[in-house]
Parts: C-alpha cells; sequence; structure tokens
C-alpha cells in the first residue's frame, strides 16, 4: 500500500483538501474526520428550514452534519471546478444540482468553500452558497 503524500509530509493543504472530497465521494466519513483537528468548526450559514445550516464543532459536530446532509439531500451533480490555495488556506470553488428529498424539488448553485488548515488538517470549514435556492428548495408546497 502506498502511503498518501500528506502522510510523508510532503503532501499540500490542497491534497488534504482534495481528500476530503474524496472520503466523502466513497462515504467514508471515517476517513473525512481523520483529516479534521480535534476542535475543527464546520460552518453552512443559513436559515433554520435548511436542516444541516448553522456551525457545528469538533468530529462529532461534522459527523452530524453529513448525517443531516445524506437524510436530507440526494447529489444528481456535483463538481469541483477550481482549488485555490495561499499559506493555510484553500478556497473550493464548485457547482451542485441536488434532490431534497422530503420535498422532491431540485436546486441548482455555484458554491465556494473555504477551508483553513492547522498542521496538515482542516481546523475550519466555511460553505458559502445560495441559500436562498435551499429555501425554496426545502420548503414544502
Amino acid at each position: 500500500m502506498t502511503a498518501k503524500p500528506h502522510e510523508l509530509g510532503v503532501g499540500t493543504n490542497v491534497d488534504v483538501v482534495q481528500e476530503t472530497y474524496e472520503a466523502v465521494s466513497h462515504g467514508d466519513i471515517p476517513a473525512l474526520l481523520e483529516l479534521l483537528t480535534d476542535d475543527v468548526e464546520w460552518t453552512l450559514q443559513g436559515p433554520s428550514v435548511i436542516p444541516f445550516a448553522g456551525t457545528r464543532r469538533g468530529r462529532e459536530g461534522v459527523a452530524e452534519f453529513f448525517s443531516l446532509v445524506g437524510e436530507t439531500l440526494e447529489f444528481e451533480q456535483f463538481e469541483l471546478r477550481e482549488f485555490v490555495a495561499q499559506g493555510e488556506t484553500v478556497v473550493v470553488l464548485g457547482f451542485e444540482r441536488s434532490l431534497v428529498k422530503p420535498t422532491g424539488r431540485m436546486f441548482e448553485q455555484e458554491w465556494a468553500r473555504v477551508y483553513a488548515l492547522k498542521d496538515g488538517k482542516v481546523a475550519k470549514f466555511l460553505a458559502l452558497e445560495d441559500t436562498a435556492a435551499h429555501v425554496v428548495a426545502f420548503e414544502a408546497g
């Protein structure tokens, strides 16, 4: 088995962030959690109609976030379009088309996600998304 670049101490912050997406795409939340600091802060700002909105702290909070996402969304299209890195910060630009399971409504959005890393692990995450599109899709009838 070949070690991943960051395990050898030569990986970049972009490598770590790419691994978070790889883990999630395979449904491997435990692998994702290993890429986070113990006191990680995970934020998707938005109104309470979005079940996974808000700030969660620690790995348990992030696991809860992904549990809620899995319960409520089905991703039809998810694209990572660009990674921009400077120092300990990585910004990812992307696109998503998702089905909101409880309402059967679709939404599309372009998004940006900001990762702050510390000692090769994600310490802070901020999702900047079109929460208005979320609200329309999450609201019933």
